[in-house]
């Protein structure tokens, strides 16, 4: 399905992007905010987007600032969630939208549950894509340890090898068609070479707060702890449908954490995506079932 570019701009001016699906039909209920994770864009959606539209809801898929067609940030330190969900805050008065379901995939989830703090009114409803409250150790050092490194191939092999070698552990079923479709979502073709879509510069604030949790240990000998992030979690799930999607072998949602959550949101509906790690693209039969259900009793 095609899709039409939509640009707005930041409370500062930046200029963003995301990619407007028009409902199929009339459009019958609020329509759908998807928000990808940390160093993805608005591609992730393509296969997502054209579905929940094909429901009456129109989609739009954003590009967070600093990724896809969405301007880079010329200070780095503004790359946090915080940033995140004031910009989709912009975007919901350029577009005219009061209420949205709003879908989020990893970074987009935290994005989402910061915005119950700024506008509640806004969120009719809300599924996080393998994230929470809470966030595994393991799949956080992971994704910090690739976020900002590697950021040009010469070559197209070259540029699927890494997608493959980055993500090859929470797709363990895919072919070499599906990683080259999956590279396609990560990669600009510039100047003859194959450049990630993203600024490298979002990695800035993550050091910043390792270094800062680091000399915090080594002046201490305590750890940081990490923001608590439950109160927005309850937040998020009280008086609305809230779905989470866990990848069955997520590295950043464990099974312990997903079941702090469902006794923090007892009617927080779930679905598990059995041989997938983090994150689903919610095209899977047991995710799609679940977000269709969602769809059809969400205002």
């Amino acid at each position: 399905m095609s899709f039409t570019d939509f640009f707005w701009t930041s409370h500062e001016g930046l200029p963003l992007h995301a990619r407007d699906y028009a409902p199929v039909g009339e459009a019958r209920k609020p329509p759908v905010i998807c928000i990808h994770g940390l160093t993805r864009n608005a591609r992730d959606f393509e296969d997502l987007a054209p579905r929940i539209a094909a429901t009456g809801r129109r989609v739009l898929a954003v590009d967070v600032r600093g990724r896809g067609l969405s301007a880079r940030d010329p200070n780095p330190m503004n790359y946090h969630p915080g940033t995140y969900a004031a910009d989709v805050v912009s975007l919901l008065q350029a577009a005219g939208i009061e209420r949205a379901v709003f879908v989020g995939t990893s970074m987009g989830g935290l994005i989402t549950m910061v915005l119950t703090s700024i506008m509640p009114q806004a969120i009719a409803a809300a599924v996080l894509n393998d994230v929470g409250p809470e966030l595994s150790p393991v799949g956080l050092a992971r994704i910090a340890g690739y976020t900002g490194m590697a950021s040009r191939f010469e070559t197209w092999d070259a540029a699927v090898a890494y997608a493959k070698a980055i993500n090859e552990a929470a797709f363990p079923a895919y072919t070499a068609e599906d990683w080259n479709v999956f590279a396609r979502r990560l990669f600009d073709e510039t100047d003859g070479g194959y450049v990630l879509a993203y600024d490298p510069d979002i990695a800035a604030p993550i050091k910043a707060a390792a270094e800062a949790a680091a000399k915090t240990q080594a002046e201490s000998g305590q750890a940081l702890a990490p923001p608590d992030m439950y109160p927005l979690f309850r937040a998020l799930a009280k008086d609305r449908p809230l779905l989470l999607v866990r990848g069955g072998i997520s590295d950043l949602i464990d099974p312990a954490i997903a079941e702090r959550m469902k006794a923090a949101a007892p009617d927080m509906a779930y679905a598990e995506v059995p041989g997938v790690g983090h994150a689903p693209m919610l095209t899977e039969p047991e995710a799609w079932a679940a977000m269709e259900n969602l769809l059809e009793t969400a205002p």
